[in-house]
């Protein structure tokens, strides 16, 4: 029974860090900060790719 409720102690805290850290990456808009810093990235990539322009 002990080892049971173990393995459920360390569920919760794992639980628990993970809505913690959801919590500052929605708070702090950490999602779409990192998207910005990416962009350039992204938008060097797809300007390369050759695009059929008969319309």
């Amino acid at each position: 029974m002990g080892t049971f409720l173990h393995v459920l102690l360390i569920i919760a805290i794992v639980v628990v860090c993970l809505f913690v850290l959801s919590f500052l990456v929605y708070f702090f808009n950490l999602d779409m900060k990192l998207t910005a810093k990416l962009a350039p990235l992204f938008e060097k990539h797809y300007d390369k790719i050759d695009r059929d322009k008969h319309l």
